[in-house]
């Protein structure tokens, strides 16, 4: 990540916006997607708005809330550095896996998303 110029939080907001179709969440959205908590989220919006790569609006449907988006600016980082990110993680933590390890990962991963899906009543994309 450190090639990107961007830490792990940066990439993790800049991800979960850049997978919706119109780069944009309601705070308490983006919230959710990461799991954490909201004054994390708040300062880490904040960071990343002074430097350009988010802008945070008001909710045109809610003046209570407010909306993050992505700007051409994020978006480009984040095309630019996704690659690198997958191949890290690649080279960190499955190219050390035997495969009966990554099997027996694969079966850990499936049970923790299980019962997560259960703690939230919802069901998880990753699990398939």
């Amino acid at each position: 990540m450190q090639d990107s110029g961007l830490s792990w939080a940066d990439f993790a907001v800049l991800f979960g916006l850049f997978q919706q179709p119109d780069g944009r969440l309601r705070v308490f959205e983006l919230r959710d997607l990461l799991r954490w908590e909201k004054t994390r989220l708040i300062h880490q919006v904040s960071r990343m708005a002074t430097r350009g790569l988010i802008e945070r609006h008001a909710c045109q449907d809610d003046s209570r809330g407010s909306v993050v988006a992505l700007t051409e600016a994020g978006r480009e980082i984040i095309q630019a550095a996704a690659p690198r990110h997958l191949q890290d993680i690649r080279e960190v933590f499955f190219d050390v896996l035997s495969p009966r390890q990554l099997d027996v990962l694969a079966d850990v991963a499936e049970a923790v998303l299980d019962n997560i899906d259960e703690k939230d009543g919802r069901e998880s994309d990753l699990a398939e």
